[in-house]
């Protein structure tokens, strides 16, 4: 028999927590996370422009050796690759615009220690460019100059 009065219910457990909005740690995670994101995103687009770049000066350094490999061209080749070397310059380090002479050779050497351009070969851009004719061994000597400092031109950081 059941006693008269007030009926007794059990105990309400409370319902389950939500899953919004999270605690502090998982904002904290979250936020990391974007921000770890973000940096991925920018390294990546920034190699990518830099193989994109360096492929690019390589193709134009090839069409430059193959558009002036008849003999007597020299004087023509030095003249582009001089340009070449002015246009990758000036797109990693603006100030390098005004140098010209010896300046503008210190600055092709700045990171070498054997100085190709201020002891080396690469002196024939001081007045190469504007010669009517250049020795041949000196255009194949500036050649392998100008290769390897296009691609430190291509690897170095924004000014």
């Amino acid at each position: 028999m059941m006693p008269e009065g007030p009926q007794l219910a059990d105990i309400h457990l409370p319902g389950a927590p939500s899953w919004w909005p999270p605690s502090p740690g998982w904002w904290v995670l979250g936020v990391a996370l974007m921000g770890l994101v973000v940096m991925v995103a920018w390294w990546w687009r920034r190699r990518w422009q830099q193989a994109r770049l360096r492929a690019m000066l390589r193709s134009e350094f090839q069409a430059i050796l193959a558009a002036t490999s008849l003999p007597g061209d020299e004087a023509r080749q030095v003249a582009a690759l001089s340009i070449l070397l002015r246009r990758a310059a000036m797109r990693f380090a603006p100030q390098s615009a005004t140098l010209q002479g010896e300046a503008w050779l210190h600055f092709l050497d700045a990171d070498d220690p054997a100085r190709p351009f201020t002891e080396g070969p690469g002196r024939v851009l001081i007045d190469g460019p504007y010669r009517a004719s250049v020795n041949p061994d000196a255009a194949k000597a500036l050649v392998a100059c100008v290769g390897p400092r296009l691609l430190a031109f291509a690897g170095a950081r924004d000014a």
